[in-house]
């Protein structure tokens, strides 16, 4: 690996341990109550502390997350390939779900309660409604920037339509789709803890209302840190699928 691939991976975690090390001096030079701001040591401590609770509330809003994206994937997918392969469906469909985006999603919520209880329905939906969207519209774009001369190439080999959504459109769309997936599941981890915070009674977002409550902030952040922790290692993880996917794609910013 050269010395320029190497600073690139460490960047990442150089800038992280920079930026604790700084917080933590911070902390300790203007002795900040822990219950205003809690230092990285106080965090760790209540990681440690309340590690099994920590792990059972991050394990639900991991697998709630999940479930909720897998929906938006789905969803997202039919319904980015509905718009992308026909311009009235775009020009239709693309401003209302524009404006449906806008909606702030943590308003949902009580109207999920009212619907489907207090549990695990709420957080999905949220997760799934704020996560779709990238998705689509990435699919969209995929499909409906074809290269008419391509398009009219094909056409005159014989392709039809139908051909050149699924044997070029979909493939020229993957580079779209995996950036979309990257950005959704960030995204998806912050729909479900919003609904955790106000209609449940389990997950990090529950954890960091009670925490809050009771005045323990460390064990707030360190609820945060967790969520971040997961939203970063799924990121990453789709980060290694797509370079694996989709390496036609990038090869000439690779060639460096």
């Amino acid at each position: 690996m050269s010395s320029s691939k190497r600073l690139e991976t460490m960047a990442p975690w150089l800038l992280l341990t920079a930026v604790i090390l700084l917080w933590q001096a911070l902390c300790s030079a203007f002795n900040v109550s822990e219950f205003i701001f809690p230092s990285p040591v106080r965090i760790a401590q209540q990681l440690n502390e309340f590690k099994g609770e920590i792990l059972k509330h991050a394990w639900r809003t991991l697998w709630v997350t999940l479930a909720g994206f897998g929906i938006a994937i789905v969803i997202g997918v039919l319904l980015g390939f509905l718009i992308g392969s026909s311009r009235l469906a775009y020009a239709a469909v693309y401003p209302l779900m524009t404006g449906f985006n806008a909606l702030p999603k943590a308003a949902f919520v009580p109207i999920l309660v009212v619907w489907l209880g207090i549990g695990i329905g709420p957080a999905i939906l949220t997760a799934f409604l704020i996560s779709f969207f990238p998705i689509t519209v990435n699919i969209a774009t995929g499909l409906a920037t074809l290269e008419p001369e391509l398009e009219d190439v094909l056409r005159v080999l014989g392709a039809r339509r139908w051909d050149v959504l699924v044997k070029v459109g979909l493939p020229r769309s993957m580079p779209y789709f995996f950036g979309s997936l990257k950005v959704a599941i960030t995204l998806a981890f912050v729909g479900a803890t919003v609904s955790e915070m106000t209609a449940s009674n389990e997950g990090i977002g529950y954890l960091l209302v009670s925490a809050g409550s009771s005045m323990q902030m460390g064990l707030a952040f360190a609820g945060l840190v967790v969520v971040g922790a997961m939203a970063m290692l799924m990121y990453e993880a789709f980060s290694v699928l797509e370079r694996r996917m989709t390496g036609w794609a990038h090869r000439g910013s690779q060639a460096g």
